[in-house]
């Protein structure tokens, strides 16, 4: 876990929602199983192993040392532990979490939940998606957000200025995130909330485009709603018919057994309209051993 430390010992005061640390990324021998990421004023360290107590002591004990170096005076240290696979739990380890729970990211607020299960509320890995999403969305534009989770790539799609987002996700929970997350940042005009199984709802959707961008988040295996290995099929043989002549899809991927030429096949063997345009970086924080493991995040276009 030195290298744990070493980012600890290194780590600014974090203003913005981040990661701090990604052993996940397979670069720091030891470290695979841990995470480290700010959501201000709360610190996360994730582990998909259990850590023993004395483990989590010494992290604490690194967190508070530079905690007192960094921090402005009266700042407290917040952090919280979250193990995943056997023996999960979640553990508020000093300080609290505040109600609600507002982070930053690039100026946009987004509503998170640290204590309540594995997904947060907002993805960081996903950063460099929804710059992508801001910087490329026109004036007016029409934007079929699919998987919409808690919204956040509408967010930052209406603050761009498209004139209409439709968000559609089977969890109605996460879409009341959403909507929160629109209000947080006061562009609730112009958004859609659908909470529909995509794969029973297309021709509500086709007839309500077609779409100058679709994005596409699925989770990459979820029983009951989307299995990348057959699903993305599915999901791409539809794309066409729901973007207008040089609409855009961003798609994502983020499955570590299925590389780069997984996604684009699918897309060339059942949506030949749409041309590969460009694989759209990761953060640099999320740094990995191999970019065909990695969050693969494409961007295409509807030819004609």
């Amino acid at each position: 876990m030195q290298a744990l430390f070493d980012a600890i010992a290194a780590m600014a005061f974090p203003t913005e929602a981040r990661r701090l640390f990604h052993g996940r990324g397979g670069l720091l021998p030891g470290c695979e199983h841990l995470a480290l990421d700010a959501y201000p004023p709360v610190l996360l360290l994730t582990s998909f192993q259990p850590l023993p107590d004395e483990a989590l002591a010494a992290v604490g004990a690194a967190l508070a040392a530079r905690w007192r170096d960094i921090a402005p005076e009266g700042e407290p240290l917040n952090w919280v532990y979250q193990c995943r696979g056997a023996g999960a739990e979640t553990r508020a380890m000093a300080g609290a979490v505040p109600e609600p729970h507002v982070v930053t990211e690039a100026g946009t607020r987004y509503l998170v939940h640290l204590l309540r299960g594995q997904n947060h509320g907002l993805f960081l890995d996903m950063a460099e998606g929804r710059r992508w999403v801001r910087e490329h969305v026109q004036p007016g534009a029409k934007v079929l957000n699919l998987f919409a989770y808690s919204c956040a790539f509408s967010v930052v799609a209406l603050q761009a200025g498209a004139s209409e987002v439709v968000n559609v996700d089977m969890a109605s929970g996460a879409l009341a995130t959403g909507r929160s997350n629109h209000e947080l940042n006061g562009v609730k005009a112009g958004a859609k909330f659908l909470a529909h199984d995509i794969f029973n709802s297309w021709g509500k959707l086709t007839r309500g485009g077609p779409c100058d961008l679709v994005i596409c988040d699925p989770p990459s295996f979820q029983k009951g709603s989307f299995v990348a290995t057959k699903d993305y099929a599915r999901l791409a043989r539809r794309l066409p018919a729901l973007l207008a002549p040089g609409g855009q899809a961003l798609l994502c991927l983020n499955a570590p057994e299925l590389g780069l030429d997984f996604l684009r096949g699918v897309v060339a063997e059942n949506a030949p309209e749409l041309a590969f345009v460009e694989r759209v970086a990761n953060p640099a924080a999320f740094a990995d051993v191999s970019e065909e493991r990695a969050l693969k995040v494409l961007a295409f276009a509807r030819r004609g």
